[in-house]
């Protein structure tokens, strides 16, 4: 793969080209195959920078490019040897030319996307700086997705008061299937990344929770993943953003997203929370998988029956009605254990396969100390503190719910004690729409 950066003021434009091994269909670092649509998008930023260091700039490139590239990386401007040591220790790719010494930076900023696990970072970090990914359309590529209302999350954004960047971006078309997203999950930090020395960042806070970091929810394998490839700081892409500088920081990793939902609520953002894509700028949609996933755990929360039109018979509640595993399964054994009523409605089939009780879903209101561990030292403390006043921490046997997680299937006794094991069958809400 050959890389080259240019830019127009503020716009930095990036265009690669493929190498005779490289190919057009890749596949994610969570699994998910992507098939390549173009080979040029734009980052729009705010105000004019000067040159960002060359290795803030690969990386931002490897966060769109990494799923098509097989062995070699030429880059337009040297990196430092050591971010080339860490593309060939996490992918086995060489990268180059490679000169010059790495670069550090000093304050945290946060990956603002303003759903509740976004917010619960903020209400933690309360002075760490915005930075918010909104999707734009790409000139060559026709927008099919205009039922994506970016403009309504970055406008909920602005709304919130604090120190706020807005970077605009058309990467996400890169993607021809499954549909326009993120080649992968840290294409989100594209911008964070190009004004990283501008803003002297040395770290950056995702709102990523236990079932992203430990659980391997989603479109992982669904179990315990103390090794996660994509969120572990000794994981490839850890490994690749603290060579760049940019320490991948997730003060989030060791709750649970009823934790985070909380804390979102509570906080003085609960009225910009929107976790929804599809949305106006009145209210979210209500009837869309990711709506009816987050009511789940808002009701579980807040002790009520569910509020939604959305019944059993929907396309986007279909998972619901098989046995499990379920992506996000443990959120789904916290809603099915506390939401009144759940035996009627869409989660009426999963409640009776899971059988989970408030006692059996206990340890997901508290923290996974391993995860405070693993925050850089110089931002630990916060956090740790944080934990211990307004959250707690999971005692042994809570802890030893997270690391068996996946180590039996087939029981619905074995789900409901958060050990179901498989492979997640599709998505708890839209993933690859970020």
């Amino acid at each position: 793969m050959r890389v080259r950066w240019t830019r127009d003021g503020a716009t930095w434009r990036l265009a690669f080209r493929l190498d005779r091994e490289d190919a057009i269909v890749g596949t994610v670092t969570d699994g998910q195959p992507v098939a390549l649509a173009t080979n040029t998008c734009e980052v729009r930023l705010p105000r004019e920078i000067p040159e960002p260091h060359p290795d803030l700039l690969a990386t931002a490139a490897w966060t769109v490019i990494a799923p098509w590239t097989r062995r070699r990386l030429r880059f337009d401007r040297p990196i430092s040897p050591e971010l080339a040591m860490a593309f060939a220790g996490g992918w086995g790719v060489e990268a180059g030319p490679t000169a010059g010494t790495p670069r550090r930076g000093g304050r945290l900023a946060i990956s603002y996307s303003g759903g509740a696990d976004s917010v619960a970072v903020a209400e933690l970090l309360e002075e760490a700086p915005f930075i918010h990914f909104q999707r734009v359309s790409h000139p060559r590529i026709p927008n099919r997705w205009t039922h994506y209302r970016a403009d309504v999350l970055a406008d909920l954004a602005a709304e919130t008061g604090r120190d706020l960047t807005v970077v605009r971006s058309d990467l996400e078309f890169t993607l021809a299937e499954p549909r326009p997203g993120y080649p992968e999950h840290h294409a989100v930090a594209a911008g964070a990344l190009l004004l990283a020395d501008e803003m002297d960042l040395g770290g950056l806070a995702f709102g990523y929770e236990l079932g992203s970091r430990w659980l391997g929810g989603d479109r992982y394998i669904l179990r315990y993943t103390p090794d996660n490839p994509m969120w572990a700081p000794h994981g490839a892409w850890g490994r690749l953003f603290e060579a760049a500088g940019l320490s991948i920081v997730l003060p989030m990793g060791g709750v649970s997203e009823a934790v985070t939902m909380r804390i979102a609520l509570d906080s003085k953002l609960a009225d910009q929370v929107r976790w929804c894509l599809r949305g106006s700028r009145g209210a979210p949609c209500g009837t869309c998988g990711k709506c009816l996933y987050k009511e789940l755990i808002q009701a579980a929360v807040e002790r009520r029956p569910l509020d939604t039109t959305v019944t059993a018979k929907r396309p986007v509640a279909r998972k619901w009605q098989e046995p499990p595993p379920y992506g996000g399964q443990e959120m789904i054994e916290y809603g099915c254990a506390w939401v009144p009523g759940i035996q009627k409605g869409p989660f009426a089939k999963a409640a009776e396969h899971l059988r989970a009780t408030p006692k059996s879903v206990g340890w997901l209101e508290r923290c996974y100390r391993p995860a405070v561990a693993e925050i850089p030292a110089r931002w630990r403390k916060r956090i740790e503190d944080y934990m211990a006043l307004e959250v707690g921490f999971m005692n042994e046997d809570e802890a030893r719910k997270v690391e068996t997680w996946g180590q039996t299937c087939g029981t619905a006794a074995g789900a409901a004690s958060g050990t179901a094991a498989g492979t997640a069958a599709g998505t708890a809400g839209e993933a690859a729409d970020g």
